[in-house]
C-alpha cells in the first residue's frame, strides 16, 4: 500500500449539466414523497442544448406536473439565457406508472423486527461506505475542499460578486499525502464558464484575480491545509472551455457518482443515488455503509475504514458485510465486520425506519433530496443528515471492549 502520493478529487456545483439532471430527477422524488411518503418513484433525465427529456415511473395517487417542477429547477439554477433557458427549453417526457403493490405500501415505523425480515431487497448491489480522519466531518480531504470551492463558486455568481460567471463550473483539488496523511495542497484546478456575451471580453490576468479574491481565499479561510507557495494554482487553463451549460455539452443523472461520494479516494458502487424513492437499496444502502464507517471511526476503532454491503434480490440481510480499515484498524477486520453486524441493522425497512427516509422531504418543504443532489450526499454539514450521526460510536467501544 502507497504511503505516499498525490490524490485529485473533482466537484462541480449545480449548473454542470449531469448535476442539473440530478437535481430535477431529485425535485420529482421530492415532490411525490412530500404529498404521498409511501410512493414508489424512479426518475432519470438527459439534457442537452435546448432539450431536456424526462423518464419517470411512479406508483402513487399523488400526482405531478413534471415539467414544471423541471423548470423550477432550471430557473433555480440560474439558466435563464437564451442558449439554455428554463421558460422556454423543450421539455419531453416518458411517464409510466408502477403497478400498485400491496406489499411496498407498508409503514416501517409499525414494524416489528420479525416484520422487517419479511422486506426484502428489491435489487442485487454491492455498496460501499467510507470515512477517514483527514477532515472533521471524517470525509476525504480531496473532495471536502473540492466541494467547498465549488459552493463558494455559486455563491459569489448569486451575490454578483463576479457577475459574468454563468452556473456551469467544476473544481479539482490536489492533496500530496506523506505516509497516508494529508501533507499539503498540491494543486488547484477551476474551471469557470462565462455568460456567453462575455466570453473573450474578459481578460485573463482580471478574472485570475478576481477568482483567487472572490472564490479561493474565502474558500480556504478557516482550513489546516492552504494554498502554499509551491501550489499549482490553474484557473481556465484552456480557452475553449470558457463557455459551458447544456448549450455545450450533455448531462445525465446518474454520472456524478465520485462526485456524490469519496472523490475516489474509496470505492462506491457505480449506481445513481438520485432519482429513486427509499426503497432502493442501492441509494439507501450507500447512506447505510457510510453511517456504519463514520461510526467506526468516530469510535476509534480505526483511521479510516470502509464498509461493503453485499445485498441479493429476495433477501433482508446482506448476504456480505466487510469491513477493510487499510491497516489502521485497532481490530482486526474480520473482528471489526462482526462488531458492524451486531452494532448495526442494513436491512432495507430498518434503515427506512432508523433515518426516516420517506419522511425527510415533508420535514424539509419539499426540498430535501434535491439539496442532496448537488455538493455530496455524504460528508455534508449544511443538511441534517442522519446518516452523519456518530450516535453508535459509543456502542462500538463498548462491544469492542
Amino acid at each position: 500500500m502507497k504511503k505516499d502520493f498525490v490524490f485529485i478529487s473533482e466537484s462541480v456545483t449545480e449548473g454542470h449539466p449531469d448535476k442539473l439532471c440530478d437535481q430535477i430527477s431529485d425535485a420529482i422524488v421530492d415532490h411525490y414523497l412530500t404529498l404521498d411518503p409511501y410512493a414508489r418513484v424512479r426518475a432519470e433525465c438527459a439534457v442537452a442544448n435546448s432539450i431536456l427529456f424526462i423518464a419517470a415511473r411512479f406508483a402513487s395517487e399523488a400526482r405531478a406536473d413534471i415539467p414544471t417542477l423541471a423548470r423550477k429547477v432550471i430557473s433555480r439554477v440560474g439558466y435563464t439565457k437564451p442558449d439554455f433557458d428554463a421558460h422556454t427549453c423543450s421539455i419531453l417526457t416518458s411517464l409510466q406508472e408502477y403497478p400498485a403493490e400491496a406489499d411496498l405500501f407498508f409503514n416501517e415505523e409499525r414494524l416489528g423486527d420479525h416484520e422487517l425480515d419479511l422486506i426484502p431487497a428489491r435489487q442485487q448491489a454491492t455498496i460501499f461506505g467510507f470515512a477517514c480522519r483527514q477532515t472533521e466531518v471524517l470525509m476525504p480531504l480531496p473532495i471536502w475542499l473540492a466541494h467547498k470551492l465549488a459552493r463558494r463558486i455559486m455563491a459569489v455568481r448569486r451575490e454578483k460578486l463576479i457577475p459574468y460567471l454563468s452556473p456551469d463550473a467544476k473544481t479539482q483539488v490536489g492533496v500530496e499525502y506523506r505516509e497516508r496523511r494529508p501533507y499539503r495542497l498540491y494543486g488547484l484546478t477551476l474551471v469557470v464558464s462565462l455568460s456567453r456575451e462575455m466570453t473573450g471580453a474578459i481578460p485573463r490576468p482580471r478574472l485570475e484575480q478576481e477568482i483567487r479574491e472572490a472564490v479561493i481565499e474565502p474558500a480556504f479561510a478557516g482550513e489546516e491545509f492552504r494554498p502554499d507557495p509551491r501550489t499549482l494554482i490553474y484557473i481556465n487553463p484552456l480557452e475553449n472551455l470558457m463557455v459551458g451549460g447544456p448549450a455545450v455539452h450533455s448531462g445525465l443523472t446518474g454520472r456524478k457518482n465520485a462526485t456524490d461520494t469519496y472523490g475516489e479516494y474509496a470505492r462506491h458502487s457505480g449506481n445513481a443515488l438520485s432519482g429513486k424513492d427509499p426503497l432502493r437499496i442501492d441509494r439507501i444502502g450507500a447512506y447505510a455503509a457510510r453511517y456504519a464507517a463514520k461510526n467506526v471511526v468516530a469510535a476509534g476503532l480505526a483511521e479510516e475504514c470502509e464498509v461493503q454491503l453485499s445485498y441479493a434480490i429476495g433477501l433482508a440481510r446482506p448476504a456480505s458485510v466487510q469491513v477493510e480499515t487499510f491497516g489502521t484498524g485497532r481490530l482486526d477486520d474480520e473482528r471489526l465486520a462482526d462488531l458492524v453486524e451486531r452494532a448495526f441493522d442494513f436491512r432495507p425497512a430498518a434503515i427506512l425506519k432508523q433515518f426516516r427516509l420517506r419522511h425527510l422531504p415533508a420535514q424539509h418543504h419539499g426540498n430535501f433530496y434535491c439539496r442532496l443532489a448537488a455538493y455530496g450526499q455524504v460528508g455534508r454539514t449544511d443538511l441534517p443528515l442522519p446518516w452523519e450521526l456518530t450516535d453508535k460510536a459509543e456502542m462500538l467501544r463498548e462491544l469492542a471492549g
